[in-house]
């Protein structure tokens, strides 16, 4: 009530005060909180695990996602050497980290008669930071002279080790990291993790500051040494010189393992484009299987009820090597995905030891890798969280052949048939005697029942 007299005075007389009375739905609202200071942090925050520009092209050195370290968290850490930030001052590479500088001032040592002396590495690989940094997903906590020193002795590290390797270089005689076989397949391993690397254009520009005259150039150099794991004939390793646009050691084995002739496109049939069965599966239906003779492991091809696979050798070089591309693949959306493509594919024919055992059989598999059940284990834990276009996959074609193949019910139930009744010499015998048997029934049965029905005349 706003004005007026009192009704609850003693004398009925109004009140010398005014009484306002508000409504609670008018009430002044409570103070709130001061919510600035939250929007101000949220202006400045940075991501700190995977950086805003880590979708860019540029952006090409990954930590490997959790989802896939889960199932072989060992597969991804280097074993003795770490090259970049990731995995720097790891305790397990203390041994190859003292060694470092001894490689560097050896280089030095032999270029600087030609006037190439230590500050001229370490000045050209620090006008290119931005660059480096650029390259990696996240921010590295790492000081400029830090960072660029770890580039300049992880980078002459590296290229002096495929030096000697490749005979450019003598190798000190006495040499422990050579004289001990067991660091140069360690080395190989190391090199070409995803999470180990440094852009290619620090090695390509250390490798043209410290080149010997008639040196051949950094990407053969490197690609010979890798042939040591992964062998290819001579004629096909030249024919991988000349690839362009990687961006490090791991991306440069990807793309040049990856590199299959282009096919004409067709149409495809989503009711056949599906992932293949098994090769237990397959055989039932009257598939072959054989060994292809043809460049790298890519090169599948079907036809006329043969699926012919190039021979694929594994063993822990070959593993790790699959593990890390297949990672890189999932993380570089610039790059094709033929590697994760085909794992998929080899895990899909042999989900169990029997189809591993099978293709092993057929030459089409050479396991240095354990048993059969942990190959075939190991394929298809790999495919188990990874993101697989079937429509953009190398394979379709192959995919949509063999699975119209295997659907076609009448040469399922046939070969089945002919599997049962007649796929060993025994079963064989068995069935043509049940065949005869039936047939001198039916002749006796038939003569039985004639001489009832018309009993011969007297």
């Amino acid at each position: 009530m706003i004005g007026g007299a009192d009704p609850n005075s003693a004398n009925g007389h109004a009140s010398p005060h005014h009484v306002v009375t508000v409504a609670p739905e008018l009430a002044a609202p409570e103070p709130m909180h001061d919510w600035s200071s939250i929007w101000h942090r949220m202006l400045s925050q940075k991501p700190t695990h995977l950086k805003q520009s880590a979708g860019n092209s540029s952006c090409c050195i990954f930590r490997v996602p959790a989802t896939l370290k889960e199932l072989n968290p060992k597969a991804y850490k280097p074993r003795i050497v770490s090259i970049g930030p990731y995995h720097h001052g790891n305790e397990c590479v203390k041994m190859i980290e003292e060694h470092k500088p001894r490689f560097f001032t050896a280089l030095v040592a032999r270029t600087r008669s030609s006037g190439v002396d230590f500050n001229h590495y370490f000045t050209a690989i620090a006008l290119r930071e931005k660059e480096i940094r650029d390259c990696y997903s996240e921010p590295l906590n790492f000081g400029s002279a830090k960072l660029i020193e770890m580039m300049v002795l992880d980078g002459c590290f590296i290229i002096e080790v495929l030096r000697v390797i490749d005979e450019i270089i003598p190798r000190e005689h006495d040499d422990p990291l050579f004289n001990m076989y067991w660091t140069f397949t360690a080395f190989i391993r190391d090199f070409l993790y995803l999470e180990n690397q440094i852009p290619f254009f620090v090695l390509q520009t250390l490798y043209d500051m410290s080149k010997l005259p008639n040196e051949p150039p950094c990407v053969e150099v490197a690609l010979r040494f890798f042939n040591y794991a992964v062998q290819r004939p001579p004629e096909d390793l030249e024919k991988c010189y000349g690839v362009s646009d990687f961006k490090h050691l791991l991306h440069l084995m990807q793309l040049t393992l990856s590199d299959l002739p282009e096919e004409v496109p067709r149409e495809s049939d989503p009711e056949y484009l599906q992932l293949v069965p098994s090769v237990t599966k397959l055989r039932r239906a009257g598939i072959k299987f054989k060994p292809r003779k043809c460049n790298g492991w890519l090169g599948i091809r079907f036809t006329d009820g043969v699926l012919e696979i190039p021979p694929l050798t594994i063993d822990d070089l070959a593993s790790s090597f699959f593990l890390n591309c297949v990672a890189f693949e999932q993380c570089y959306c610039y790059c094709p995905q033929h590697i994760t493509s085909y794992v998929t594919f080899i895990g899909c024919l042999m989900p169990t030891a029997e189809d591993a055992s099978f293709l092993s059989d057929r030459q089409v598999l050479e396991n240095y890798c354990g048993t059969h059940a942990d190959v075939a284990s190991f394929f298809n834990d790999l495919g188990k969280d990874v993101d697989f276009d079937i429509g953009n996959c190398y394979l379709a074609g192959v995919m949509e052949d063999l699975n119209r193949y295997y659907r076609t019910r009448w040469r399922v139930n046939w070969t089945g048939f002919k599997r049962k009744y007649f796929g060993t010499p025994w079963y064989l015998i068995s069935a043509l005697a049940a065949c005869l048997g039936l047939m001198l029934a039916f002749v006796q049965s038939f003569f039985a029942l004639y001489g009832y029905l018309l009993p011969p005349k007297q």
